[in-house]
C-alpha cells in the first residue's frame, strides 16, 4: 500500500511569529507615513504664507505715491513733488477710495482687494519702457485718462491645515502676539490652525 505523503504547512507558533513581525513592521511605517504626509502639508503651507506675504509687499510697494499720479499731495514752490518708489513697482495705484482714514500705511485693507484688483497708473519713469503696456501711448495721453487693473493673487489661498480659508490676520498698528485682528488693514497672514509642526512650532506661529 502507498504511504500518503503529509501536506506542508505552518505551525501555530510559526503563525503567531510571523503576525508579530508584520505587526512590528507596519507600526514602524506608518509614523514614517503620517509624517511624510504632515510634511508636504507644511510645505504647501509655507509656499502659501510666502505668496501670500510677497504679493502683501508688492501692494505695499505699488502705494508710494498712490491716488497722487506719482506725486505727493504737498507742493513746494507751486510744483508737485516726486515720491520716491521701490524700483521694483511699476505701477502707482490710483484709487484712494480702498483705503480708510485709519489705514494710513496703506497696506491692502483684506486679501480680497487683491484678488478682485486695483486700479494703477504706470509710473512716469517707465511709462514708455520696451514691454510696457502703455509704450504705444505718448506723455500727455498716459497723465490724462488710461487705466489698468493690477491683480495680486490668482485666487483666495486654503489653509492646508484647516481646508479652509480662514486665514489670521495682523495689522502693521498690531504685534505678532495679538490675536484679534483690528480690520485697519493687512500686515500680515498666519495659519489658523494651532496644531504643532514637525519642527514644534505652531502652524499660527509660522
Amino acid at each position: 500500500m502507498q504511504r500518503l505523503r503529509a501536506v506542508g504547512g505552518f505551525t501555530l507558533f510559526e503563525l503567531v511569529v510571523t503576525l508579530t513581525v508584520l505587526a512590528i513592521l507596519v507600526m514602524g511605517t506608518l509614523p514614517l507615513a503620517t509624517n511624510a504626509v504632515k510634511r508636504d502639508r507644511e510645505l504647501r503651507l509655507r509656499e502659501t504664507l510666502r505668496q501670500m506675504r510677497l504679493a502683501i509687499d508688492e501692494f505695499h510697494r505699488d502705494t508710494m505715491g498712490a491716488c497722487a499720479n506719482g506725486t505727493t499731495q504737498n507742493q513746494a514752490g507751486g510744483r508737485p513733488q516726486p515720491v520716491p518708489a521701490d524700483p521694483r513697482s511699476r505701477v502707482v495705484i490710483d484709487d484712494c477710495s480702498i483705503f480708510d482714514t485709519e489705514n494710513l500705511d496703506r497696506y491692502p485693507p483684506d486679501l480680497q482687494t487683491l484678488v478682485d484688483g486695483v486700479k494703477v497708473r504706470q509710473r512716469g519713469l517707465n511709462a514708455t519702457a520696451a514691454g510696457s503696456v502703455f509704450s504705444d501711448k505718448n506723455a500727455t495721453d498716459l497723465n490724462a485718462t488710461d487705466e489698468i487693473k493690477k491683480v495680486y493673487l490668482r485666487g483666495l489661498p486654503v489653509d492646508p491645515m484647516t481646508g479652509e480659508s480662514d486665514w489670521k490676520f495682523r495689522s502693521s498698528y498690531q504685534t505678532a502676539d495679538d490675536e484679534n485682528w483690528d480690520e485697519i488693514n493687512v500686515f500680515d497672514v498666519r495659519s489658523a490652525s494651532d496644531e504643532k509642526g514637525l519642527n514644534g512650532e505652531k502652524y499660527s506661529d509660522w
